[in-house]
């Protein structure tokens, strides 16, 4: 049996009148029908709006807690840039003062080709016209710019003046040379005109004599060119019998199979030399022919008997897989069976249970006190 002599506990009990009390306080409001008229809780309405007051009062003595700390972090800041830029502007002071005084632009590596003065203190391109640093490409002396131009060009004039009397004196005295040439040209050229005819006769005579000798030359020459005909063909003919009889004798026509034989081994032949194999060897290549064909029968019937071997391992196999699939829908089926009796059962008791709970436990139907229990909460 249950034990109902428990102590109070008297705080729960107190709890437990307090909300009591306030469902009652909450029901004279909520069915008063003045208050449920006007349809506020003005008390409630007051204490909201003095949390919300204190709620922002509290959050702007934050914003001004926040304020604060962002105006000193601005100092700080703004003391922290300053310092900052000061300690650049000491940093860059001082990094001028060192280029001033140790990096000067004289001191460079560069510096003979950045000197705006370069071209005033540099040296004149030549000094004379023999400067050695005027060399072949050195493009700085040309034909008529030489520093003694104008000398050159008084002593030229001079060589101008002498060269065109010089020219004018040969010129006259070459005039009086051509006429005397011309004189002797003509004395000359009637001379050789009668020497030509004398000279044309003799030739005639020379030709006719150098023809009858080259006659009797030309003829003697062949008879000799026809002499040696005639040993030529003799020698040639006794070569070509020599020839042929050497290829006759020889070993390419009578095939002897040492001449093809490599120095390089008993194995290596001498392609332009071999005639082929000799029987025996055609005898050696046919038995090993046939010991191959045997082989790859043998092979080849291996091959059959095990193809036949996997043929009936794979008819084994699928018959033991028929097998066993026939023994797991025979399980498979016992299992539905027992599942549907299981069901059935199930429904048995299930269906007994439903009547038992209309007819036995929910005998006694809802009466007019139980519709009026409702709306008598506040809740």
């Amino acid at each position: 049996m249950y034990k109902l002599d428990l102590p109070i506990d008297q705080k729960e009990a107190a709890a437990i009148e307090r909300r009591r009390n306030q469902e009652l306080e909450r029901q004279n409001r909520i069915f008063n029908a003045k208050v449920r008229t006007i349809g506020v809780d003005v008390q409630g309405l007051q204490e909201q709006v003095h949390d919300r007051n204190l709620q922002e009062h509290r959050e702007n003595e934050r914003d001004e807690a926040y304020a604060s700390d962002m105006i000193r972090n601005d100092k700080i800041a703004e003391l922290l840039q300053r310092r900052r830029e000061q300690d650049i502007r000491t940093l860059n002071t001082a990094q001028v003062e060192f280029r001033a005084l140790n990096q000067q632009p004289q001191s460079r590596r560069e510096w003979d080709l950045n000197n705006p003065d370069a071209k005033k203190i540099d040296k004149p391109a030549r000094v004379h016209d023999d400067d050695p640093r005027c060399g072949i490409a050195s493009l700085q002396k040309f034909d008529g710019e030489d520093l003694n131009s104008k000398e050159r060009k008084k002593l030229m004039a001079e060589q101008m003046r002498e060269w065109t009397r010089k020219q004018a004196e040969e010129k006259r005295l070459a005039e009086v040379r051509q006429k005397e040439a011309d004189r002797l040209h003509d004395l000359h050229r009637r001379e050789m005109d009668q020497r030509a005819c004398e000279l044309a006769k003799a030739e005639e005579d020379c030709k006719r004599a150098i023809n009858d000798a080259v006659k009797d030359y030309n003829k003697s020459l062949a008879d000799e060119q026809a002499e040696k005909k005639r040993l030529s063909e003799e020698q040639d003919l006794d070569n070509n019998f020599t020839e042929i009889m050497n290829h006759v004798n020889g070993d390419m026509l009578t095939e002897n199979p040492d001449v093809a034989q490599s120095a390089f081994g008993a194995h290596r032949v001498i392609p332009d030399r071999w005639k082929g194999m000799s029987p025996e060897q055609l005898e050696d290549i046919r038995r090993m022919q046939d010991l191959q064909r045997q082989e790859k029968k043998r092979i080849e019937e291996e091959e059959q008997e095990r193809e036949k071997e996997w043929e009936r391992q794979r008819l084994a196999d699928a018959r033991a897989a028929l097998l066993m699939e026939r023994e797991q829908d025979r399980v498979r089926k016992g299992l539905d069976r027992e599942q549907a009796d299981a069901n059935n059962r199930l429904g048995a008791e299930q269906k007994a249970n439903t009547e038992f709970m209309d007819k036995e436990v929910y005998t006694n139907p809802p009466t007019a006190a139980y519709f009026q229990q409702f709306n008598t909460s506040s809740r």
